[in-house]
């Protein structure tokens, strides 16, 4: 009894063992191994083929889509939610747009104060230095601030 039992066990370690998938190691591939083989005028030859093709595609999506888009691009019009989430998107841009107009007039006399003040010292440190240089005492900074005016909001 004892000996059908380990003969079991070893004939079932056999068919464990041999049941197992034979991992080999690939080796890795050589681009270079035939490369002598390769006619270059037939790779020139299906290269400008490609950019023909790719050239053409492009060209025909180009006029599609300048011309007849309807073709290419799918109607938003049917599909409720989204031309709503369109609509809003667009509304968003707009008022994003006008927002930043507004900030551009907001900042233009502020733009306008700092290149004066600039000038101002610019002009202060040049006469400071002649000046100093012959008296020995630096030029003061300004100590005025000039008041930006709000403009009345056009009607």
């Amino acid at each position: 009894m004892e000996f059908r039992m380990s003969l079991l066990l070893l004939s079932l370690a056999v068919v464990m063992a041999s049941g197992q998938k034979r991992h080999q190691a690939k080796a890795e591939w050589n681009y270079r191994d035939g490369s002598d083989k390769v006619s270059m005028r037939g790779v020139a030859n299906l290269t400008q083929v490609l950019d023909d093709w790719r050239f053409d595609i492009l060209s025909q999506m180009k006029g599609q889509l300048q011309n007849d888009h309807q073709t290419l691009l799918p109607d938003y019009s049917r599909i409720q939610p989204l031309s709503e989430a369109l609509n809003d998107l667009y509304k968003e841009f707009n008022a994003l747009k006008a927002h930043l107009g507004d900030l551009t007039e907001k900042f233009g006399p502020i733009e306008t104060f700092i290149d004066e003040l600039k000038a101002k010292r610019a002009t202060a440190a040049a006469a400071g230095a002649s000046v100093g240089a012959r008296a020995g005492a630096a030029a003061a900074p300004p100590r005025g601030r000039r008041p930006v005016r709000n403009k009345p909001p056009p009607s």
